[in-house]
């Protein structure tokens, strides 16, 4: 394939700032456009203002600019339709139609799709009333996992201690309707370690990444409430070579041939929230694109062009991704009060002196400088010979970082680490 190529990322998270910095080092990409984008991503692309939902906006760029490949990065692109619109006009585009993203978008869909293909996931009930839901509960030990049936930007799972909480958590998504009108599913627990399975999907081929595994507690020691995640690292020494054949074999193959058959064939980047029970791993969720922060970790292990990858993926080809050996660790700095009320604005110094990737989640700049923007702000991640190495290293680069308003979590990684 020629250089010279444009690419239009769509996101404006870490995760879109790891697959812009993935596409920079091809040398068949010539321009890197990204919407919205950040302040990190424009060191690295040209930012458009367009918002991730836009989707006539979109496609008329990619068509006024006649853009050779569009990467959607977020669920709510997906959701608004963007792939199912660029497809329509002959745009090439990496990313599920809307009706495949059921996959995350709807948990009742994604968990009766599991049930009626016998792919291994923990038994289930669904609810839109609160009495039903909370007697149902009652009849269950506790902990008791409980998940909002939509869009929640990954803070639609509640893993309740007691009935208490469970009943809170019961209120906000039935009756205040904290993150709109649904149903909840309500599971049973799954004991065990978990991890994120990655896979490149087109149709019934399945291209399998680098695992991952995500930290979502806001604090040390897994406490707090769950966030976007709080860091990752990859590779996952916990999960042996069989038992991510297993994975690939018993879960993310049939779930993508099963798509097929239910007439949503998928195209883009499946995701496999899974744990690894004494039976074997089961899935706990699915999501339709790229995991964030597991991407930070993943991409910059993937020694070949990603460009060609995703190409490849889209046109149904053959190809064998070539990864790194190194171990890569990534923390994410946060605003302190995160996931619930927090500052803006506070300024950001020294990530100059870092040695490792530092990708922007939530910053904007002003005179030069790097200010807090949102939640989650930056991942600062770094490569190391194996897991302890890597996490020397970001230990390091993460001292050079000041900012009071931040704050990060220290045990990323700590199960693996030992």
């Amino acid at each position: 394939m020629e250089a010279g190529k444009k690419v239009l990322v769509i996101g404006s998270g870490g995760r879109e700032h790891a697959i812009v910095k993935s596409l920079a080092k091809s040398p068949k990409v010539e321009k890197i456009y990204c919407a919205p984008g950040n302040a990190g991503i424009a060191l690295d692309a040209e930012c458009v203002n367009l918002k991730v939902d836009d989707v006539e906006g979109i496609v008329n760029f990619a068509q006024r600019h006649n853009i050779d490949l569009t990467v959607i990065g977020p669920e709510a692109a997906l959701v608004a339709g963007l792939a199912d619109a660029m497809n329509a006009v002959g745009c090439k585009v990496f990313g599920p139609t809307k009706d495949a993203a059921s996959i995350e978008s709807s948990k009742e869909f994604a968990k009766q799709l599991m049930v009626k293909y016998n792919i291994p996931t923990a038994k289930y009930e669904s609810f839109n009333d609160y009495d039903k839901a909370y007697k149902y509960v009652q009849t269950l030990k506790a902990p008791y996992v409980i998940k909002y049936d939509g869009l929640a930007a990954g803070k639609g799972v509640v893993i309740a201690q007691d009935l208490e909480e469970a009943d809170a958590a019961l209120k906000d998504m039935l009756l205040h309707h904290k993150f709109g009108t649904g149903k909840v599913i309500i599971e049973e627990f799954l004991q065990g370690p978990e991890f994120s399975f990655m896979c490149m999907v087109s149709g019934d081929k399945v291209y399998p990444l680098e695992l991952a595994q995500d930290h979502k507690r806001a604090y040390d020691g897994d406490q707090g409430p769950n966030t976007g995640g709080m860091g990752a690292y990859s590779p996952v020494p916990f999960v042996s070579p069989e038992m991510r054949e297993k994975a690939l074999n018993e879960i993310m193959i049939p779930t993508a041939k099963a798509l097929v058959k239910e007439g949503v064939p998928f195209t883009g980047v499946l995701y496999g929230g899974l744990i690894l029970t004494d039976e074997g791993p089961k899935v706990i969720e699915f999501n339709a694109r790229f995991g964030d922060p597991e991407t930070e970790v993943v991409l910059p292990r993937l020694e070949s062009d990603i460009f060609d990858f995703f190409n490849a993926v889209i046109d149904g080809k053959d190809f064998i991704p070539q990864w790194s050996h190194d171990a890569v660790i990534g923390v994410v700095l946060a605003s302190k009060g995160y996931p619930g009320q927090y500052a803006k604005g506070a300024e950001i110094k020294g990530l100059d002196k870092v040695n490792g990737e530092v990708f922007h989640m939530g910053t904007f700049s002003k005179e030069g400088k790097f200010h807090v923007a949102g939640g989650r702000v930056l991942m600062v991640t770094a490569h190391g010979e194996d897991l302890p190495d890597a996490n020397a290293n970001v230990r390091k680069d993460i001292e050079w970082i000041e900012c009071p308003d931040l704050f990060h979590r220290t045990d990323i990684g700590k199960a693996v680490l030992k």
